[in-house]
């Protein structure tokens, strides 16, 4: 269904097209809504010295009337080896001071990822001694002022014990200090070991099972689901993907657990990603159908954006109509 080739191999691909076309049918719940617990993933200009005052407070503007709660500030990425080297991120004390004077409220995140082993050769999260030295370097961004940290690592295939491991080792940092341990994660698989069709296929897994998903989010504050990237050739094949994807999500998260669904404030013409599709208003909308058929009464939820230097004033002005208004 997602990745068209590989959907064909698995079912028709006119059944799956007119299962996703269904579930963007209908109107949205006027209670589908934000809940005020929304964020927005910031580049690293934030952090290595080319943002000033001015810019913290054009942000504060932005952000001001919008359900934004969370910022993940891109202060990595991670050495393959797990280790932080400060000289990345020389302004993220002044980012932390700065956005928490501006921006009362909102919580100021580490975005910290690098690409994984075995597709990838960097980090190896199998290995004790590399989880140690990200530990070690989640205890350093929280030590800049950091309210959490968010790690983005990709991909990591469903069954890794090493970053349940991992994940089961910060999550007393985080908490020991007051903050908050979030991750980005792929898409659920939206056919039964769909994640395993796409690796014999194509050696890469875009997917997780969903209970490899639910396995995560047990170990977390906080889940962004990365509903983009999806293949779908149509707005409405987009929408009810994820209309799709919220309901497979919020059947594997905790309800104590902040569950967030992605929305692309990006724009590619690629294979995998097609900006005449993927577009904000069919990403909310099938986020509200989802959210209103399945758990209405959520308050952990909300949507993601990807990402902030890539953003446009439609995408901006999408995200207010559709879902905060």
């Amino acid at each position: 269904m997602v990745g068209l080739v590989l959907a064909v191999l698995v079912t028709p691909l006119g059944a799956g097209a007119l299962a996703l076309r269904l579930q963007y049918a209908g109107d949205p719940s006027p209670e589908a809504r934000t809940r005020g617990r929304d964020a927005v993933w910031l580049g690293h200009a934030w952090v290595d010295g080319r943002k000033s005052d001015a810019d913290v407070a054009a942000l504060a503007q932005r952000l001001a009337g919008t359900g934004i709660r969370d910022l993940y500030v891109h202060t990595g990425p991670l050495e393959h080896d797990g280790t932080l080297p400060p000289g990345v991120h020389p302004k993220a004390g002044w980012f932390t001071e700065a956005a928490h004077r501006a921006l009362p409220g909102i919580r100021v995140q580490s975005w910290l990822g690098d690409e994984v082993k075995p597709e990838k050769d960097a980090l190896d999260l199998e290995d004790a001694p590399t989880r140690d030295r990200i530990t070690a370097s989640a205890r350093q961004v929280l030590d800049l002022g950091f309210d959490g940290v968010h790690f983005d690592m990709e991909p990591i295939r469903p069954g890794s014990a090493g970053w349940l491991a991992l994940l089961d080792q910060v999550r007393p940092v985080t908490a020991g200090r007051g903050a908050r341990l979030s991750v980005a994660a792929p898409q659920i698989d939206p056919l039964p070991y769909q994640h395993n069709v796409g690796i014999a296929f194509t050696g890469h897994g875009k997917w997780w099972d969903q209970a490899y998903f639910g396995e995560t989010a047990r170990r977390v504050d906080q889940i962004a689901v990365m509903t983009y990237d999806s293949s779908m050739p149509t707005e409405s094949l987009y929408g009810g993907y994820n209309a799709y994807q919220t309901e497979l999500a919020l059947e594997a998260t905790p309800e104590d657990v902040d569950l967030l669904m992605g929305l692309p404030f990006f724009r590619e013409d690629k294979w995998g990603h097609w900006a005449h599709a993927e577009t904000v208003s069919a990403g909310i909308r099938g986020i509200r159908l989802g959210l209103g058929r399945h758990d209405l009464d959520r308050q952990n939820f909300g949507v993601g954006l990807y990402v902030d230097f890539a953003a446009t004033e439609q995408n901006w002005a999408d995200y207010r109509s559709g879902w905060v208004r």
